[in-house]
């Protein structure tokens, strides 16, 4: 009995359930170790015993399945730094707010901020002490400081912050986004404190970073526009730090975000380049061999220098896989390949399956797979160009369809017009990256013709204003798109139903089918009696106060907002979206808000609370009002105070060391996050 005879789609499903059961559960290491063992122990037994009976048995095959998920959770806690005992946070001293000596290594650039250039490092002492683990750099914007390079040492001395949670609902966690990176901690630092080290370890991430720089030397010279380098570091480079917030949302609006980031599409097209330029290589002995691995050694290369993201990886991966296959003269299955690459890269990287990046890359691969023959078939045009067009088109749309549950979970926006955009830009995508290579290769042997780098950069400039064009047709982007995470699991088994139907169109099928419809109502019927009501939330803003009141499918909103604040203000607009709330109305603060059988007090910077007709049960102090807190109590005696971010810090300290010893329960949003009322 061979073990490849199981399905690899299902030891890869069971891989990614050991993965989720790893992170969500942190099963400590000792007790994965073990349990692994013994399943492993256990599964050569039932292969040994099941190969002398010359019989299969549904045990192996079920301990097979046990064992992959036991692997995935192994793996998982053998990734997490957290668990080694040189792990920093085994270091920290303690107040947290003690300064430390730290020696780190660069590791990342990162895209700037609007008051830090931000970078991920590589902790290498923490007073003293050799550690290991990663940590997220903020240094203070000064144009007077170069900017530090990758696998440089640094020697400072500050403290560790920990990483901030969402204030408001619906709001991105960046900090849980960090965390699937085993980035746990940030240092806030001066450039100028920092003490430069000897540079002795040198990285592949600093080698890459190396070849970059010496790239964008070379191409610097020739005059490119701003917005042109970026695209073009992004396009062949993987790197896109550089581009504009004005290109990078035109790009995202027109549906084509997807050809600034390296993927699958991308990596086939550089491997049928090479692939071209290397078929010589087969007219001689073991030329085949020679030319598979040459290949595979400039797709991983290219890998490097993009930044091994975990769409480029899955592609090389991918194509690697393919590449070996093709050599070996074997037919290639690509759901196979496909599940191949995922388990291949979640062994060496199991968090991988929470970037957003991996999630959409497989999804689209897999949904073109699925979908794009069907749809192909509806329509065989003879004319070779439109048949051309007819295929971007179905491909486009497979794609589409595999990610728009996910796209719309985490961005809630959907790109009417992403069909024009790809049908225009990906047929003459494999034009641009070879004419694009062509160029790199001119430059860095300092034989590139300025007319051509002057063509190639015009070239650019009408792909940006052609997605610029498509971006500005604001009708057809649908924005603020409630989508929550059931949506996307009934959706896609709405989708997967519908493509099984098409398949094999039989009564068993079609009772699958509207068996999805059915579940697919249910989840919105489900969504709308679970909605958010009867609720009054103290937001968390900074300088201002912003209050919400919600009703059955409508919110009233106050604030003392200005017109700066106002027009950058994202919390209202995430808690709607989140909560699927359809209406929403503005109104002016008052000083007393009555919600049912509860009373919430607002005293401002006035300080006026002499209102002897009720006793609140609430107090939400608001602009820093100049008040004896104790006299407050005792006149009103609430069951609880509240800060909003309208406060000084000063202010909300004296008043939570008074309610602290007084021992009434005291709430300040700056920590806390936004204060809900239920009534």
């Amino acid at each position: 009995m061979n073990l490849l005879n199981f399905s690899i789609i299902k030891l890869t499903i069971c891989l990614i359930t050991g993965v989720f059961i790893g992170y969500i559960f942190a099963v400590p290491q000792q007790i994965s170790l073990f349990v692994t063992g013994l399943l492993l122990m256990v599964l050569f037994i039932s292969y040994w015993v099941a190969k002398k009976q010359f019989t299969k048995t549904i045990w192996f095959g079920l301990t097979a399945l046990i064992t992959m998920i036991s692997i995935g959770v192994l793996t998982t806690s053998l990734h997490n730094q957290k668990n080694f005992s040189n792990h920093y946070t085994r270091q920290l001293s303690t107040p947290k707010d003690s300064l430390n000596t730290i020696t780190f290594r660069v590791r990342e650039i990162l895209k700037q901020g609007h008051y830090y250039d931000k970078y991920i490092i590589d902790l290498l002492e923490v007073d003293d002490k050799s550690v290991v683990g990663k940590t997220l750099l903020n240094i203070q914007r000064d144009t007077l400081q170069p900017p530090l390079e990758v696998d440089k040492t640094f020697t400072c001395r500050t403290n560790f912050v920990d990483l901030t949670h969402p204030l408001n609902p619906n709001q991105f966690n960046y900090k849980n986004y960090l965390e699937k990176k085993y980035i746990y901690h940030q240092l806030f630092i001066s450039g100028e404190l920092l003490l430069p080290g000897k540079s002795t370890t040198i990285t592949l991430m600093g080698v890459a970073y190396r070849i970059r720089k010496h790239i964008n030397k070379k191409l610097e010279s020739y005059n490119f526009k701003p917005d042109v380098l970026a695209i073009i570091n992004a396009l062949l480079l993987g790197q896109r730090q550089d581009i504009s917030k004005r290109i990078y949302s035109n790009y995202t609006n027109a549906g084509a975000i997807h050809i600034l980031a390296v993927s699958g599409l991308h990596v086939g097209i550089i491997l049928m380049i090479f692939g071209v330029i290397f078929k010589p290589l087969e007219k001689f002995k073991h030329g085949t061999l020679i030319k598979t691995i040459a290949l595979i050694c400039l797709l991983w290369s290219f890998a490097l220098i993009a930044g091994l993201s975990a769409s480029v990886t899955r592609a090389v991966t991918m194509f690697s896989i393919v590449a070996i296959a093709l050599n070996l003269k074997r037919p290639t299955n690509i759901y196979n390949t496909l599940a191949i690459s995922m388990m291949v890269i979640l062994l060496f990287n199991p968090l991988f399956l929470f970037d957003v990046g991996f999630q959409l890359s497989y999804l689209a691969v897999f949904s073109i797979v699925s979908i794009d023959p069907i749809l192909f078939k509806l329509w065989q045009p003879k004319n070779k160009l439109l048949k051309l067009y007819w295929h971007t088109f179905t491909v486009t749309i497979s794609a589409q369809l595999g990610i728009i549950p996910v796209s719309l979970f985490y961005f809630h926006q959907f790109p009417g017009l992403f069909f024009i955009s790809n049908l225009v830009i990906i047929p003459l995508l494999g034009l641009i990256l070879g004419f694009g290579i062509l160029v790199l290769a001119l430059a860095i042997l300092n034989a590139l013709p300025q007319f051509i780098a002057s063509l190639f950069g015009h070239i650019i400039s009408l792909m940006n204003s052609f997605i610029g064009w498509v971006s500005s047709q604001e009708a057809f982007l649908f924005k603020e798109i409630p989508f929550s995470l059931l949506f996307v699991f009934v959706s896609y088994l709405f989708l997967a139903s519908l493509i099984n139907f098409f398949r094999k169109r039989n009564f068993l099928n079609l009772r699958l089918f509207l068996i999805a419809i059915l579940i697919v109502q249910i989840a919105f019927i489900y969504q709308k009696h679970t909605k958010p009501h009867d609720e009054f939330i103290i937001f968390h803003k900074n300088k201002f106060s912003l209050l919400g009141q919600v009703g059955v499918d409508t919110m009233i909103i106050y604030h003392d907002f200005d017109s700066l604040a106002k027009s950058n203000n994202h919390i209202i607009k995430d808690y709607v979206v989140g909560n699927h709330i359809n209406k929403l109305k503005k109104d002016t603060l008052r000083s007393v808000y009555r919600l049912n059988h509860k009373t919430l007090l607002i005293v401002d910077s006035l300080g006026i609370y002499h209102i002897k007709s009720f006793q609140p049960d609430y107090i939400l102090l608001r602009k820093s009002p100049k008040i004896n807190l104790n006299r407050l109590i005792d006149s009103l005696n609430p069951k609880q105070i509240i800060a909003d971010g309208s406060n000084y810090k000063s202010y909300i300290q004296n008043w939570k060391l008074i309610c602290k010893k007084r021992k009434l329960p005291f709430h300040q949003t700056y920590e806390k996050g936004a204060f809900t009322i239920k009534y």
